[in-house]
């Protein structure tokens, strides 16, 4: 019965750029096919000659790829066996089977230097994961060709060819990295739950940008039952591979074939079948009995003549129209990368401007938080001031006790100045018994009354007369205008009759009503 995984990835690049020195770091280096060729199948060619047996690092262990996906030691060493009889495709397409994986080991990163199985576990720096298998070239003969041109210093396809793996998994881990570093010795893990749903939308795998700030980098680390899928044969691997090694070539020379002058059409392509040429070749014997080969390579569309038809087979315009396709292709997946970066940049400049465009939005909303709360403390303090004037007018126009100034608080404290008005009205005539003003002016009123002359005196008949009788009488019914013209009247009258013993009395009763009207300014006589 088949898993149907929770996730599947393909970790191929999107791509096109080559391993160069932007990349490189204390890790890295540009390994040789030579060390991948110890790891190359022994399989017996001579009696298989529809197999090419290669080898090929599939992945490197404990650095992160161009996809952002990464697998440590532990997951490696439990999954490497489980490549062995999965399917080689081209490009990922898994309806494009072209061979098998027949064995896997582990290489030292770099110069691809055998690993024992049981010391792998405890590695904490890069390796690779390196694979063994055949192609089936009767399937895809040029693709063979391909790879075995591609192991040629010399060909403009040199390492044209490399590998790149496929996996199912269930779980994963984050890893941060900071700036260009790759390297999961150097990484910070995030497994809580929590923060990974937080911040997996940041992975490249989930449509992210594949950072969350500046300079620290988020990659997908690849845990629980990781089941290798295969390997896809590409041009743009993501990780940090290169090339797929066959053995070396011992076939003889092509270029000039001696043979017997009788060797008929059948016979030349018999050699050339065995010999695994597949450009067309004509067969001209020279004076010397030597048939040369003339490779038929059409350059441009405008060479294919009738002329060239009759002398040129089909393969040759295949080979021309691949050729032309595989240009096409590469201009194609050039403008397509160039359109996709460029998608990136306007990306990720939106993404910084929504990112500045929030931060604006935040201190806005900062802003107008402060300037709220300074209204409010305003408002606040302009009505704990109308407050205070409110009850200092009632404490200047009314003797108030605690309790009134409680009463009296409560009601005014939500008043309006419109309502305060109307208010301060009432309290004016029901605390009337309580206002300064009006009791003033009554004790005013009855200390007037209490200092009227109130000191005996004898007319000249030894009669005593009450003075004070007929003051208070008088100031009943007079002003106190009238009433001190009264006092002074009788003064004056009395001032005949008083002998001089009363100067004394006379000056006490000047001081008493002095005091009692405020009569400084008056000259008493």
């Amino acid at each position: 019965m088949n898993k149907a995984f929770k996730y599947n990835s393909i970790f191929a690049n999107l791509q096109v750029k080559p391993v160069v020195s932007e990349e490189k770091d204390k890790y890295l280096s540009l390994a040789s096919l030579n060390n991948l060729k110890k790891f190359i199948p022994n399989i017996d060619t001579e009696k298989n000659i529809d197999l090419l047996p290669i080898a090929f690092d599939a992945c490197v262990v404990n650095r992160v790829n161009k996809n952002g996906d990464v697998i440590n030691s532990m997951t490696a060493a439990e999954m490497v066996k489980n490549f062995v009889n999965k399917p080689i495709n081209i490009e990922h397409d898994r309806s494009r089977v072209i061979g098998c994986i027949l064995t896997a080991n582990f290489s030292k990163f770099g110069n691809n230097e055998s690993l024992a199985d049981t010391e792998v576990k405890d590695i904490k720096e890069p390796f690779y994961i390196t694979l063994g298998g055949v192609i089936w070239k009767i399937i895809n003969p040029q693709l063979s060709n391909l790879i075995e041109e591609s192991n040629d210093p010399s060909s403009e396809n040199y390492l044209k060819v490399s590998a790149s793996w496929e996996l199912g998994f269930d779980e994963y881990d984050l890893v941060l990295l900071k700036d260009a570093n790759k390297n999961l010795e150097d990484a910070q893990f995030i497994s809580d739950e929590k923060e990974k749903d937080k911040l997996s939308k940041n992975l490249k795998a989930l449509g992210g940008s594949g950072k969350i700030n500046n300079n620290t980098y988020i990659y997908r680390q690849v845990l629980g039952s990781v089941i290798p899928l295969g390997i896809g044969l590409t041009a743009n691997p993501a990780a940090d591979v290169e090339g797929v090694a066959v053995k070396d070539s011992t076939l003889p020379e092509i270029n000039n074939v001696k043979t017997d002058n009788n060797m008929d059409e059948s016979d030349s392509s018999k050699v050339i079948q065995e010999n695994n040429i597949s450009q067309n070749v004509e067969n001209n014997v020279n004076e010397e009995g030597v048939i040369n080969r003339i490779i038929m390579k059409i350059e441009n569309i405008n060479q294919i003549t009738d002329e060239l038809l009759k002398q040129a087979t089909a393969s040759s315009i295949t080979d021309f129209i691949q050729e032309e396709l595989k240009k096409a292709s590469e201009t194609f997946v050039a403008e397509k990368s160039e359109k996709d970066n460029a998608i990136k940049a306007a990306q990720e400049k939106y993404e910084a401007l929504s990112t500045e465009s929030e931060k604006v939005k935040e201190e806005l909303e900062k802003l107008k938080a402060s300037l709220a709360k300074l209204e409010e403390e305003k408002l606040a303090k302009a009505k704990e001031e109308a407050f205070n004037v409110r009850m200092a007018s009632f404490d200047e126009e009314f003797e108030l006790s605690d309790e009134d100034r409680q009463v009296l608080a409560a009601d005014i404290k939500d008043l309006n100045d419109e309502t305060f008005a109307a208010y301060k009205n009432k309290m004016a005539v029901l605390m009337k018994e309580k206002n300064k003003a009006a009791k003033k002016a009554k004790m005013d009123k009855e200390d007037i009354k209490d200092k009227g002359i109130d000191e005996s005196k004898e007319d000249k008949n030894g009669k005593i007369i009450k003075a004070s009788t007929s003051l208070e009488v008088k100031a009943s019914e007079q002003s106190a205008t009238e009433v001190v013209d009264e006092v002074i009247d009788n003064a004056k009258l009395e001032k005949t009759s008083i002998p001089n013993s009363t100067t004394t009395a006379e000056a006490s009763l000047r001081e008493k009503y002095s005091k009692a009207f405020g009569l400084e300014g008056f000259d008493i006589k």
